[in-house]
């Protein structure tokens, strides 16, 4: 037997662990239950609800087993009348003060305290003083909360000290007196506030979009996947009569671990949005009628087949699933339309062709915490993808060697190693690309010649090359503002250049839950299904959204929110003569640039699958039916092909769709771009005043958008105020408390502001993707800002 195991005897059974584990995780290994309220296998022990106490051998009293750690011979009794009195004690002590209301919490039937008062609690209380009453703060529009049934176990405390790096939960007083709460009043404010919903084992916290709309009992609990971020994030959709009453993390250690982001959890709500598309409708001599499906989909059909094939723009979310993007690609190459694509913020792809076979991580998403170093680049990570700035923040607090160069300070939750704060992201990788090749003594590559010209690398840059070069296992990301920018090409050939350079891996995050599916099944200009090049490369949405298109064929995509430059998409759009959207929702903007509405279902109400950023392809089934007359958006595609004649369109099932995706795609193997060694790239040239205008975290997709509790919350309402830095503001004379008129082009919009001193001057922060927000030009342009009174 190895010296670091050990073997013990629970309740006369000889169980092996490990030298120092904990003993209530050696006992759930072996299936041996003991009762817990605050332990939790992924928070730090802190042994004060008392409901593990067990029996040791030649122990004085009882131990809690969760904060007990094993030795070889050990002798556990879980069920002696020594550790089941120790229990009761604990139980009786728990239930003195928690109030009798069972009836009217959302947690009962699936409360801890309840399954335990049961095999535990007595018949009677010997209890008569009065209650205590505690009472209830108010944090936000997500995390309801009846603090008089607090137990003080304190897993919310530790998930926000020790998992979301965010202390915004702690607790005060002592004894009877300590109670949980904010220490100033104010709205959770983290992205992943909502975990402490599943933590609390009683009903102190619950989910307030479902409070008081269903009792556990009545749910059906069916599995399906977050269609957000292209993180495979497992879902359990609780659903009663057909409807989604709430969304909870599944375990998936290799995915989100048990941990789900706000965004997962309540974008559920907006699945019943007032803005569902309910029937099929037709726009005929300018006004809209709702019409059948056979009628929706002939006009569709005939309407596809009379424009030109050059001048038809296809054009998909990019959290649409595989199914629909293989089905969108067939029915494009039956239509000899080579114009399509899904990067619809993406305002430049110069470098499209030396790009990778899909837009990967390079390590697996578990990898990423394992990290000795990594590069972050023009990323709002928290924002971006909140589950892989919790894997970075375990790699941080390891002591990995984490920089970011951004624009924008950023409020990331892990120790900092470097820092550069800058609006010229090319600048700054340019500089470190520099660095390290002075390290490593490799020579810059002919293309990247134009872009190093003139730099001169800084003490910062040379910190982050060298962490880079001494780690075994590092990496860079490049975020949203990074490969939405002007200048993205020539930001991926340094960054690509410097992964080579350092042995190091290069991630990108761009935005959509299924960028990797939307890439291998050919929803590229450039590219067909499976990666193979095309022989005559079409046009990108940017360049569609420049004008020239005659007919267009969209799925899930709102172009006044997701397009680069959502003004220039819709004249765009506006100009064609004919065009057909698939979409969950209406909008007035669909109804003034469409012809044909076809409603799809949601991500809830579709089978499918997701192809996650690593390289994983993920299948579920759909929870629940589509609301009024929508079909899942696989099923309208396949019709549609059908009426347009596309030969082997007769799939039964999306089974069959998908194995016919996976057949067609082949054998998922990521591999190295090659930016830095074609073409030739040059930094971009910047406005004085530049706008950051990536899609928010409440503003991502079309979903997302229109959830009322997320919109609702502190994060909803930041997205709707333009950021100013502090000496911008001053040097044009804006006032605090009074709205700022922003031009940009020949649009003018006025909008609340705030100052933001995390902003680098010469920057304006204005997100994108706000549901009835005024729409502007390009969401990574010039802008002029000015005080109201002065326009």
């Amino acid at each position: 037997m190895s010296t670091d195991e050990v073997t013990i005897e629970v309740d006369g059974v000889a169980i092996t662990g490990r030298k120092g584990q904990m003993l209530i995780e050696l006992t759930d290994q072996a299936g041996i239950y003991i009762p817990r309220f605050c332990y939790h296998k992924k928070l730090s022990i802190a042994a004060n609800c008392r409901m593990c106490l067990v029996e040791m051998e030649r122990a004085p009293k009882p131990v809690p087993a969760c904060a007990t750690p094993v030795a070889d011979g050990m002798k556990i009794s879980t069920r002696s009348p020594k550790a089941l009195d120790a229990q009761q004690g604990t139980m009786e002590f728990l239930l003195i003060n928690h109030p009798l209301d069972c009836p009217i919490c959302d947690q009962g039937g699936e409360c801890e305290l309840q399954d335990l008062a049961l095999g535990f609690g007595q018949d009677a209380s010997r209890y008569d003083e009065r209650k205590r009453i505690i009472p209830d703060p108010d944090l936000g529009s997500l995390v309801a909360t009846d603090m008089t049934r607090c137990i003080h176990c304190t897993r919310c405390v530790r998930f926000g000290e020790e998992i979301a790096g965010v202390r915004e939960l702690g607790a005060t007083g002592r004894g009877e007196f300590m109670s949980i709460g904010t220490y100033v009043e104010h709205a959770l404010t983290s992205e992943v506030a909502g975990n402490v919903i599943d933590l609390c084992p009683v009903g102190a916290l619950t989910a307030k979009p479902s409070r008081y709309t269903a009792r556990p009992w009545e749910l059906t609990e069916r599995p399906t996947l977050a269609p957000h971020d292209g993180w495979g994030t497992h879902l359990a959709a609780h659903v009663r009569g057909g409807q989604v009453m709430r969304m909870v993390p599944r375990e998936a250690e290799a995915f989100n671990e048990t941990w789900i982001a706000d965004r997962d959890r309540f974008s559920y709500t907006a699945i019943c949005s007032p803005d569902r598309l309910l029937a099929p409708m037709v726009r005929e001599d300018g006004h809209w009628r709702t019409v059948d499906w056979s009628t929706a989909l002939s006009v569709a059909a005939q309407g596809l087949q009379q424009v030109s094939p050059d001048a038809l723009g296809i054009l998909a979310s990019p959290s649409a699933t595989v199914e629909e993007y293989f089905l969108l690609r067939r029915l494009a190459e039956h239509l000899g339309c080579v114009n399509l694509d899904h990067r619809l913020g993406t305002s430049d792809v110069a470098g499209q062709e030396h790009a990778g076979l899909y837009p990967d991580l390079g390590l697996s998403i578990a990898e990423w915490e394992r990290v000795d170093a990594a590069l972050i680049v023009g990323s709002d990570l928290r924002r971006e993808i909140p589950l892989l700035h919790l894997r970075l923040r375990k790699a941080g607090l390891r002591g990995a060697q984490l920089s970011v160069i951004n624009p924008v300070e950023g409020d990331f939750r892990f120790p900092i190693h470097a820092q550069r704060k800058a609006k010229d992201l090319c600048e700054e990788l340019a500089a470190v690309a520099l660095a390290a090749s002075e390290l490593v003594n490799q020579t810059i590559p002919t293309a990247l010649e134009p872009a190093v010209q003139g730099i001169q690398p800084l003490q910062a840059h040379v910190q982050i090359a060298e962490s880079l070069t001494r780690g075994a296992r590092t990496g860079l990301l490049a975020g949203q503002l990074a490969l939405e920018q002007p200048g993205a090409s020539t930001l991926l050939a340094l960054a690509a250049f410097i992964a080579e350079a350092t042995g190091s891996v290069l991630g990108t995050l761009p935005v959509g839950g299924n960028t990797a599916g939307a890439w291998l099944c050919g929803i590229v200009p450039h590219r067909g299904i499976g990666g193979v090049a095309s022989a005559a490369p079409g046009r990108s949405a940017v360049e569609l959204f420049t004008g020239g298109m005659r007919g267009f064929l969209m799925l899930g995509v709102e172009p006044e929110s997701e397009a680069a430059n959502p003004s220039a998409a819709v004249a765009a759009l506006t100009g064609a003569e004919f065009g057909v959207a698939l979409t969950p929702y209406i909008t007035e903007s669909l109804k003034a640039v469409a012809h044909v509405l076809l409603p799809v279902g949601t991500f809830a109400e579709t089978a499918g699958s997701f192809i996650t950023r690593d390289g994983h392809w993920l299948g579920f089934e759909g929870c629940t039916q589509p609301v009024g007359e929508a079909r899942p958006g696989w099923k309208v595609l396949r019709v549609l092909g059908n009426q347009i004649g596309v030969a082997g369109f007769d799939y039964a099932d999306c089974r069959e769709v998908t194995e016919a995706a996976r057949a067609a795609i082949g054998t998922l193997e990521a591999t190295a771009p090659q930016w830095h060694r074609h073409g030739s790239w040059e930094r971009p040239i910047l406005p004085a005043l530049q706008r950051l205008g990536p899609l928010g975290l409440y503003g991502s997709d079309a979903v997302v958008r229109r959830s009322p509790a997320l919109q609702a919350s502190p994060e909803g309402e930041s997205a709707r105020l333009l950021h100013v830095h502090p000496d911008d503001a001053a040097r044009v004379g804006l006032k605090a408390g009074e709205p700022v008129q922003v031009r940009q082009g020949d649009r003018y919009v006025e909008l609340p502001w705030v100052a933001d001193e995390g902003l680098i001057q010469g920057c304006v922060w204005w997100p994108a993707g706000v549901l009835n927000a005024p729409a502007g030009g390009a969401r990574f342009g010039a802008l002029e800002i000015m005080p109201v009174t002065a326009g």
